[in-house]
């Protein structure tokens, strides 16, 4: 079972004979809640070749973290209800923006207003907090690089 709470795909067990070995992505979680950042980090790390470098619980932290060199990262997965200001905030602020850097949305609220905005103001898609768990990490699957 993972950190989320639903079983391992097969696909995502790690050390299967032929996988291809993935550079991890660097990732920057935006998520207020403390329980639901814990678990996104360990099962987003043990799923996917993904290494969390970072991560914010309001809007003026991400920001702030974001716009200054570090951490480096290439994806930035964004809550939209946060403890203070929102996802969106993070989404219109020019300041984060970085070549190559990537914005995905995970929220329990991915209506599909919110959806519309959130893909108007950069992100590249957005994700079902309770349905799109697996989606989200075969999506950091697909933007890995393969290891050099």
């Amino acid at each position: 079972m993972a950190a989320w709470g639903h079983p391992l795909p097969e696909s995502a067990q790690q050390g299967q004979p032929g996988r291809t070995v993935k550079t991890p992505v660097r990732t920057f979680l935006i998520e207020d809640s403390p329980l639901i950042r814990q678990n996104l980090i360990g099962m987003l790390e043990e799923l996917a070749p993904v290494r969390v470098v970072g991560a914010a619980a309001t809007e003026s932290d991400a920001v702030r973290q974001l716009s200054g060199g570090e951490p480096e990262c290439e994806l930035v997965i964004v809550d939209i209800v946060l403890a203070q200001g929102t996802g969106f905030g993070v989404l219109s602020d020019p300041a984060v923006r970085r070549p190559g850097r990537q914005f995905v949305v995970l929220s329990n609220y991915a209506t599909s207003e919110v959806s519309r905005r959130a893909l108007q103001l950069g992100a590249q898609r957005v994700f079902d907090k309770s349905n799109d768990i697996e989606a989200l990490v075969d999506y950091c699957r697909q933007i890995a690089a393969p290891a050099a």
